[in-house]
């Protein structure tokens, strides 16, 4: 029988497995879904693939699930992450859900000179990652970094990882990767969105600045950052990723 409901838990997945579940888990299959004993269900933890496990002991404040068979092989997205600077909550979900969908493998809030989001919750950020793979059935979740300093984070930025720098200031001119990139297009990568203010002229002159830039435009017309989010990693996964 094919799993209707698909679960993420933190809880090693094998053959003969047993899944202990907590009281926000059992409410979801027992008393939202109505699972009984016997019924099967998804089960994934971003490590071991995804399995299908029948449902061994169900209660109001708990349950058991029994591992029987792995379903997916645990699929890993290409290393690339996300930056963006944080906006309006329901903006943020998205740009959070659409990114673990989309195949980002981390993703990382981060504070600009213009950012207009001081601060973000990190763990409901997290919680939409997870329930954005259960949707669309991903095996793995990537992780929500706590919001940090734009500016930090380029003082340690790692040598071999390419950055696609979206800057509104190129809207109308060179469209995304071309022939010149194409020496580094292996190994790990980065996209940056900015701000709903853009970046300040003091982050565009460092950011054109760092070895492993490629400034790109997303087309002419300037883009909401969560629209843009979504146009970036588009265009990056249909030329160096792997769709």
């Amino acid at each position: 029988m094919s799993a209707k409901v698909r679960l993420y838990v933190d809880h090693p997945l094998g053959a003969g497995q047993s899944v202990p579940l907590d009281r926000d888990q059992a409410h979801y299959l027992f008393g939202v879904m109505r699972l009984a004993v016997g019924a099967a269900v998804a089960l994934f933890n971003g490590r071991d693939g995804e399995w299908q496990a029948e449902v061994a002991e169900a209660g109001k404040r708990g349950g058991v699930l029994a591992c029987v068979a792995q379903s997916k092989p645990l699929q890993l997205p290409p290393d690339l992450w996300l930056l963006f600077a944080p906006i309006k909550k329901a903006r943020t979900d998205f740009i959070v859900e659409k990114a673990a969908e989309m195949g980002a493998a981390r993703i990382l809030p981060v504070a600009t000179d213009f950012t207009n989001s001081e601060r973000i919750r990190q763990d409901r950020l997290q919680a939409h990652a997870v329930e954005a793979a259960e949707q669309c059935g991903g095996t793995y979740v990537p992780e929500v970094t706590e919001l940090q300093k734009l500016a930090a984070l380029l003082d340690h930025w790692p040598a071999d990882r390419q950055l696609m720098f979206c800057d509104e200031a190129e809207v109308g001119q060179r469209l995304f990767l071309d022939s010149a990139d194409s020496g580094a297009a292996a190994g790990p990568w980065a996209i940056l969105i900015g701000p709903e203010g853009g970046f300040s002229p003091a982050e565009r002159k460092r950011l054109h600045a760092m070895p492993h830039t490629h400034v790109v435009s997303l087309g002419p017309r300037i883009l909401r950052a969560d629209t843009a989010a979504v146009a970036a990693m588009t265009l990056w996964q249909h030329t160096l990723g792997d769709w």
